[in-house]
């Protein structure tokens, strides 16, 4: 049976839940279409200030892809192109959404479901969660494109010591690598996920959207142009910016509206 994307929405908080029962949640292609489309979706909606990824129940995030399906559907190098085509696909539609996203960690945390996390701005994991990309004992290479996220992350020689040595991580380790925003007791996964996003819907969601843009520019070697740096103060043209000016002075909580 195939696993299945879910999304739900509260107020202005999306919830998108990867579902493959009795799989760990392992993501299969038609999955990852679903991702893309699902997140593309939640890019284009305004109205949104986060996104939480989480997997579903508590045994898994995502234990990698659905090995199962390789023997057909990545059986040949066309095949295996388009398939991981939709992976890269998936991971950029995470990695460029405009919105802050989080991703909730409980459980396996393998292959594919440590490339959807490496795309999120935050990551916070139970105690019991594990990392890794055990792909060398099975034969095959972590596709370039999916390796790009995590590099960009954790750097080549945690990434090295990941896919050389095969070696599953705790919580606690993959925090000290670098892999993770934060750990916390397993019991208190969702509830200090949802806390994460109740702060950041709290803030300024053109700020949020601007602190991301700015982030991964300045990743960029090009130095910025003059006209990129006028184009850092476009806050001072927001009713927001007015808004929470005020509200500070006024020593009351901001109402920001997106504009």
């Amino acid at each position: 049976m195939a696993g299945s994307i879910h999304c739900c929405r509260d107020g202005s908080v999306a919830t998108v839940r990867i579902a493959n029962p009795g799989k760990l949640n392992a993501v299969d292609l038609g999955m990852w279409q679903q991702l893309d489309a699902t997140i593309s979706a939640l890019s284009a909606d305004d109205s949104l200030r986060c996104l939480i990824l989480r997997g579903e129940g508590d045994e898994a995030f995502a234990a990698g892809g659905d090995l199962e399906e390789f023997l057909t559907a990545r059986n040949t190098v066309d095949r295996a192109m388009h398939y991981h085509g939709c992976v890269g696909r998936a991971l950029r539609a995470i990695g460029n959404c405009p919105h802050p996203t989080i991703a909730r960690i409980q459980g396996a945390c393998i292959g594919g479901g440590l490339e959807i996390a490496s795309q999120c701005d935050l990551r916070i994991a139970g105690e019991s969660a594990r990392f890794g990309a055990p792909i060398n004992r099975i034969g095959f290479s972590m596709y370039p494109e999916e390796m790009a996220g995590l590099l960009q992350l954790a750097g080549p020689a945690v990434v090295l010591e990941i896919l050389l040595e095969g070696r599953i991580l705790s919580a606690a380790e993959a925090l000290q690598k670098g892999l993770l925003t934060r750990v916390v007791p397993d019991a208190q996964v969702a509830d200090e996920a949802d806390a994460a996003a109740r702060r950041i819907c709290d803030g300024a969601p053109l700020v949020a959207r601007w602190h991301k843009q700015w982030a991964k520019r300045l990743q960029q070697e090009q130095p910025l142009t003059h006209e990129e740096l006028r184009a850092s103060f476009a806050f001072l043209d927001t009713d927001d910016y007015q808004e929470g000016l005020a509200a500070f002075l006024s020593k009351r909580k901001p109402v920001f509206k997106g504009c």
